[in-house]
């Protein structure tokens, strides 16, 4: 089985094969993609903020934006920005929505990226797993914090750090609280929950994501929840079990 990131895939059969613990791998994106992605808009006259992975878990961020500082040059009436999200999955994807939304609401490029790089570390991620072999495997944990998910029964809480790196925060007793935990963590440090979009995201178990998005409605007040799948790329890496959530607060 192979995947290239936005082509539709069958996510069970992926999961279901992650399950039986067999390698998945994933790879850098190269610069020639990058290239041809960022010439088709350039091309097409417009100018563009890049809203790059965290570099604390990848070096894609820094191939984007290579390729965009080279292409500057190539294009110098055009704005170019970039920005080193210091997120993962749905929580580089809801800095997106906002860049969107003030898009929308006629905010300049030079105002939306302002806003990226000064906001970008109240994005909070918070997120538990059914085992932390994805992670140490992907070489995403270190194994002495993969300790965490070694004693039976005993659930991790994890978080995205100021440095864009996945740190144990936590370790809980049974998968219900662990789900709860995420809801602690962010009415301790949620910014306006009532008036927020809240992104939530699953590793092939719906309904536990949906255990969270009832107690965050229940607890916060908060109306305007997404969930969606976690896909292969990240998948690969947090495995099957895994939920999290992701929201604006003071502090990460």
């Amino acid at each position: 089985m192979s995947y290239i990131k936005g082509q539709p895939l069958d996510l069970k059969p992926f999961y279901a094969m992650m399950r039986q613990k067999e390698m998945v791998t994933t790879s850098l994106v190269s610069r020639s993609s990058c290239a041809e992605l960022f010439k088709r808009v350039l091309d097409d006259g417009y100018d563009l903020i890049y809203i790059g992975f965290s570099s604390g878990l990848s070096g894609s961020y820094h191939v984007g934006a290579s390729v965009l500082e080279e292409l500057q040059v190539k294009y110098p009436d055009r704005k170019i920005f970039h920005v080193d999200s210091l997120s993962a999955e749905m929580g580089q994807g809801l800095l997106v929505y906002h860049a969107l939304k003030q898009q929308e609401a006629g905010k300049s490029i030079e105002e939306v990226f302002n806003w990226q790089t000064e906001n970008r570390l109240n994005l909070c991620h918070w997120f538990t797993v059914e085992d932390l072999f994805f992670l140490k495997r992907g070489g995403r944990l270190s194994a002495a914090a993969a300790i965490f998910g070694t004693i039976l029964s005993v659930k991790p809480v994890l978080h995205v750090d100021n440095g864009g790196r996945l740190v144990p925060m936590a370790k809980v007793r049974g998968r219900k609280a662990s789900l709860d935990a995420l809801v602690d963590r962010m009415e301790a440090t949620a910014i306006n929950p009532i008036n927020q979009t809240v992104f939530l995201s699953h590793g092939d178990c719906l309904a536990d994501a949906e255990y969270v998005a009832k107690q965050v409605r229940e607890r916060l007040g908060c109306k305007d929840i997404h969930i969606g799948i976690i896909e292969p790329v990240i998948g690969a890496h947090a495995g099957p079990g895994t939920v999290a959530l992701f929201f604006l607060g003071n502090e990460r």
